[in-house]
């Protein structure tokens, strides 16, 4: 009699439980990999901060555009996500970060003069870096299942694509990510072959393989903020010393997960207790919700300094 056999089973993958950003690990590595980059940062800190003190980080004309190429590296078909999923992390990008997102509503009453627009958004490249005419979207096979946070995505060489221009683009690649990774970011200054933002396919976008809790977009919002300077909310220490170098948003002892509940008091910051709804925190997509107009003065200057050569 003939054996049967059973079909070969496929798991679908799933997107972690609790939100984990990488960019802090991969900053400490560049660093070290780049003497430079720490000079860099110094001195666009030192431009930053003065260009906050002075107020010249308060914007006083238009709102500037981002040209941006999406770079989908896929191993299996189901990781090569739709251009409607793609342009869906598009619409919550200029949701969040021009404060149209509806659910900006759920910022506790004590906050909620603080939400504030950045005055960017951004759009899909149309020109390549040839000159041809592009919808802003590449797509490459990789042998690769997963990757680290070694910046190896960034590189044909590697079983990547080769960063756009990052003086002229801000890369975002979408690829599986390994060790639980949302995704991760460069900040102003560091290398411009891994200059922009990596994040987990499954967490990109409002539809198509975007599963919860990270399927509101709010991962690349998290991530573009620190590819803007941004620092997470609490300091990235968690002895209540740490800064995220901006004056309006409470001093907090360590990350939130999840949908904490409101006030969540840490290192003596009551009664109102951690700003957990920022999107500098690492809570679910539904409950990060604004940046605070010190963070925009932060992201501000920094599209003026470092940046200032990206956007129109």
């Amino acid at each position: 009699m003939k054996k049967k056999t059973n079909p070969k089973r496929t798991t679908k993958a799933k997107v972690p439980l609790i939100r984990r950003c990488g960019t802090m690990s991969v900053h400490q590595r560049l660093l070290e990999q780049n003497p430079g980059f720490r000079k860099n940062l110094l001195g666009f800190e030192r431009l930053v901060t003065r260009r906050m003190a002075s107020g010249m980080a308060v914007r006083s004309g238009g709102v500037t555009t981002i040209p941006v190429v999406v770079h989908v590296v896929y191993n299996q078909d189901s990781e090569n996500i739709s251009d409607a999923q793609v342009r869906s992390q598009m619409t919550a990008l200029n949701k969040d970060y021009r404060a149209c997102n509806p659910d900006k509503s759920k910022t506790p009453g004590v906050w909620k003069g603080l939400v504030t627009d950045v005055r960017v958004q951004f759009a899909f490249a149309t020109k390549d870096p040839d000159g041809r005419t592009t919808n802003g979207i590449t797509r490459t096979r990789t042998a690769k299942t997963s990757f680290p946070d070694d910046d190896s995505v960034k590189y044909t060489s590697r079983g990547g694509i080769n960063a756009w221009p990052s003086e002229r683009y801000l890369n975002i690649w979408v690829c599986s990510l390994g060790n639980g990774l949302l995704g991760y970011a460069q900040f102003p200054g560091g290398p411009a072959a891994t200059d922009g933002v990596v994040i987990l396919n499954l967490a990109f976008g409002t539809t198509g393989t975007a599963q919860a809790p990270f399927n509101l977009g709010r991962t690349a919002t998290h991530e573009i903020g620190h590819w803007l300077n941004l620092r997470h909310i609490w300091g990235d220490t968690e002895h209540c010393e740490g800064t995220d170098f901006v004056t309006d948003t409470p001093n907090a002892q360590s990350p939130n997960y999840g949908k904490p509940h409101f006030p969540h008091v840490s290192c003596n910051n009551g009664p109102n207790g951690d700003m957990f709804m920022n999107y500098m925190d690492y809570v679910d997509d539904d409950t990060m919700v604004m940046f605070t107009a010190g963070q925009v003065a932060r992201m501000t200057a920094t599209l003026e300094g470092p940046r200032n050569n990206l956007g129109t």
